[in-house]
């Protein structure tokens, strides 16, 4: 991994989006354990994205245009859904002191289907990864792979901070009910916002 490839995922990495905003919210609701959990399951979103760009399933996703607008639908709604699961009752972001309990499988799939149901990844990716690939490489796709591998593990690592970060403030919010709410709401329109930017995205 050269220290071009590491500083442009990281800039990349660290940009707010679906990711970011799930472990932040399961890092202030739920705590540490939540928060690692969540990025465990952003991370493992990002393989499919990365075997479709590694096998060029990308290219043909962006040539079909039913394809495309289907799959980025489908993100939208699951956006929007997490959306009117927060504002209506906390779900998994709960940030009372009556918290029913969440299982661990649940976390990892919400945050698998955020990352996988975004079309826009695969798009980046093929463009992205291929610039690092010498032209005269032997074996590009191993190097692809091996790229993409260094990405998940600097993703994993980021998240982990960004989870550490929210529960280390998570005990001075949850004394201020009026900021739980505003949070709670905080974060629905978030998702709301990115699941309608996703929707009219031209990509």
């Amino acid at each position: 991994m050269t220290l071009d490839y590491f500083l442009t995922s990281l800039v990349v990495i660290l940009l707010p989006g679906t990711g970011v905003l799930y472990t932040l919210a399961l890092g202030l609701s739920r705590g540490w354990r939540a928060s690692a959990l969540a990025a465990f399951g952003c991370t493992l979103g990002i393989l499919p994205h990365l075997a479709a760009a590694i096998a060029g399933l990308a290219a043909v996703l962006h040539a079909s245009a039913i394809a495309f607008q289907g799959l980025k639908y489908l993100g939208c709604a699951y956006l929007l859904y997490m959306a009117w699961s927060v504002w209506r009752d906390g779900g998994s972001f709960e940030l009372s002191g009556h918290q029913v309990d969440i299982r661990p499988v649940r976390i990892i799939v919400n945050g698998v289907l955020l990352n996988i149901l975004n079309p826009k990844l695969s798009l980046f990716f093929l463009a992205f990864l291929p610039q690092f690939i010498p032209p005269a490489a032997e074996r590009p796709i191993a190097a692809m792979s091996q790229l993409s591998l260094w990405f998940m593990a600097l993703t994993f690592l980021v998240f982990l901070a960004y989870g550490a970060c929210a529960s280390a403030v998570r005990r001075q919010v949850a004394e201020r009910p009026a900021v739980l709410v505003w949070l709670r709401r905080g974060f629905a329109t978030a998702f709301a916002a990115l699941g309608l930017k996703l929707a009219f995205s031209r990509l």
